[in-house]
């Protein structure tokens, strides 16, 4: 059972740098996909970037083109998504979401998700 654990979550001041990590388990994870999204208080989850364990050009959604870089560590199996600057508007929950085969900006591709780690930026 493949098992995704965010972290690094917090209250950051804006300016601020922050890196996310997903440690992922339960697996051999050479074929799949690591996505990173958000979700903000009342709206759906929405997609904010993803890479191939396999490697490959990440893809980003066009928000987090500028300031988001996500990564893999493939020998700890952990994924990261870093953001610099922060800024309020990043305030979100933040997920990473897994899926054997080819990556996707819909979550409803993803069948394996952490249970999110809260990001609050202030002013």
């Amino acid at each position: 059972q493949v098992l995704l654990v965010e972290s690094g979550g917090g209250l950051v001041q804006a300016g601020d740098s922050l890196r996310l990590s997903c440690e992922a388990s339960g697996d051999t994870f050479n074929s799949y996909a690591m996505a990173w999204f958000r979700q903000f208080p009342g709206k759906e989850r929405e997609f904010v970037a993803v890479t191939k364990w396999a490697g490959g050009t990440p893809r980003y959604a066009d928000s987090a083109k500028d300031r988001f870089t996500i990564s893999l560590d493939n020998v700890a199996n952990i994924g990261y998504l870093t953001i610099i600057p922060m800024k309020p508007e990043d305030t979100a929950v933040y997920f990473c979401a897994a899926a054997f085969g080819r990556s996707s900006f819909d979550p409803a591709a993803y069948p394996y998700w952490g249970r999110g780690t809260q990001v609050a930026v202030s002013s």
